[in-house]
């Protein structure tokens, strides 16, 4: 018994310590009697929920008003099968196989016109456009343009639903979109975002490489995925903004950006296609590109803006008009029409606003002077000129004088100028190679590229003395300006590039 009581002391005594404490915390009001396991958090106030019940609200009444005028689009093309061998091929009939796609679409009248992307519809040889109530319809194309990715569908249909269309020039970043369509084969979905950007360019979105493709797609971090191209990016008054068109993903799927074409150049594409059949694209007739530190310095101006003047078009792509009134590469143009030119899509915006024979005013800096000049836009012709270049560089090269520029420059081979015709006065230093850890990287093209003089003087580059003559009067920072001709477009531009050590 001893022994026992011994062992049972301790738990009795800690059972008493357990029952007093519990007593105390009772009379403390810590843990009230039967409440332990019952507690709930209280409601949130109903003004902070009234202001989220306000969006959510939003979005339901966008999403309700949007989705009636937005379709699914089915494709269907039919290919030779491949798997034949190829002894077989041209003897025996080969099978036909259906290849399907889908995508997006919206109805912009009621008499059943469609807008969608030009890569949904491209080689199709069946098309099915199904509404948000199932109903489905053959559809014709009325016209699509390859350069802006906009295609005009045509279905035998009345009273169709149609959707409201905004101005992307107000739109703002930061603010609120929502992307409709059928992405991943999911019918009618929506997701919402904000505008993550504006004004991307053909570098930063992958499509469209046209030299008239789109320069100032919308970013937005609304989910897009396949399926989705051609649907609408609408803004918070349910008006489309945009159609959405790409993304930038190394999966093929949504990982966090998509873009859209601007509804404001899609309508004048979809206009011209109604009315016309065709795109009537009006032309500047000069290539541009954004204005680096460098053209800002070598044009006189402060500021980073504008858009510079690379090189004057062929004729075999559209003759420059802006070239023939005056205009010169290494222009920076500064405003057309009297209002200011931050960036390409600026002045791309303000030129296809306007129809071919119509005139634009442009002001532009040219070495520390103002000049300005009227233009008559001309009608663009849209076919490329490719040639190929071969790779036939020059194999003596002693001693690089184009070194503090970031390139390997040699005389025309014979070899070359067999095999490519380029012009006698263009007959300069060949750019057989570049450092890529260098600005030259992004400025010149090896085996294509020939320096033909500098600017603005025009002082000719005939051989390597020439050069290294040039860039032994400049220094570390100074900015060389060149004119450059493209062997392979048969285009010259002007590249501004800083002399290294």
């Amino acid at each position: 018994m001893a022994a026992t009581d011994w062992r049972a002391r301790p738990l009795g005594t800690a059972i008493l310590f357990f029952i007093v404490g519990v007593l105390f915390a009772s009379a403390m009001d810590w843990t009230p009697f039967g409440h332990a396991q019952s507690s709930t958090a209280s409601a949130p106030p109903a003004s902070a929920v009234r202001s989220l019940t306000e969006s959510s609200n939003a979005f339901v009444a966008i999403a309700e008003h949007v989705t009636p005028a937005v379709v699914a689009i089915q494709t269907q093309r039919t290919t030779q099968a491949s798997a034949m061998p190829p002894q077989f091929r041209g003897i025996i009939p080969q099978p036909r196989e259906p290849l399907e796609g889908s995508g997006s679409g919206f109805i912009i009248s009621s008499d059943g016109h469609i807008i969608t992307n030009n890569h949904v519809v491209a080689d199709a040889d069946r098309i099915t456009v199904v509404m948000s109530d199932r109903k489905q319809y053959a559809a014709t194309i009325v016209g699509r343009d390859p350069h802006t990715d906009v295609a005009v569908l045509k279905i035998d249909a009345k009273n169709l639903p149609t959707i409201d269309i905004g101005d992307d020039e107000k739109l703002r970043i930061g603010e609120w979109v929502l992307a409709v369509g059928n992405p991943l084969g999911l019918d009618f979905t929506v997701t919402a975002g904000i505008v993550s950007a504006k004004g991307r360019s053909r570098a930063e979105v992958p499509v469209n490489t046209s030299a008239w493709g789109i320069t100032d797609f919308i970013q937005t971090d609304a989910a897009i995925n396949p399926g989705n191209s051609g649907g609408p990016l609408v803004n918070i008054r349910g008006e489309v903004v945009g159609i959405n068109t790409a993304i930038a993903s190394r999966t093929g799927t949504y990982t966090g950006y998509g873009f859209a074409i601007p509804v404001g150049l899609a309508r004048v594409v979809w206009q011209d296609l109604v009315e016309n059949g065709r795109v009537r694209r009006a032309a500047l007739g000069v290539n541009i590109e954004e204005v680096s530190v460098e053209d800002a310095q070598v044009a006189g101006i402060t500021e980073i803006r504008g858009a510079k003047v690379v090189s004057c078009t062929p004729d075999s792509i559209a003759p420059s008009a802006a070239c023939r009134a005056g205009v010169e590469p290494n222009d920076v143009i500064l405003t057309a029409d009297g209002r200011e030119v931050d960036r390409v899509s600026t002045l791309q915006r303000l030129v296809r606003a306007k129809k071919p024979g119509e005139s634009i005013a442009l002001r532009v800096m040219r070495y520390g002077k103002e000049r300005q000049f009227n233009v008559k836009l001309i009608e663009a012709n849209t076919a490329e000129r490719a040639v190929a270049v071969a790779d036939t560089r020059q194999p003596a090269r002693d001693q690089n004088p184009g070194e503090r520029l970031g390139i390997e420059v040699a005389p025309l081979s014979d070899a070359f100028l067999r095999q490519v015709d380029v012009p006698r006065e263009y007959r300069g230093l060949q750019v057989v190679d570049v450092d890529v850890s260098t600005a030259a990287r992004r400025l010149f093209q090896p085996d294509r590229d020939i320096l033909v003089s500098v600017l603005p003087a025009g002082t000719p580059l005939r051989t390597a003395d020439d050069l290294r003559r040039v860039l032994s009067a400049k220094r570390a920072g100074d900015v060389v300006s060149l004119s450059v001709y493209d062997a392979g477009t048969g285009q010259t531009r002007a590249v501004n590039v800083r002399v290294q050590q």
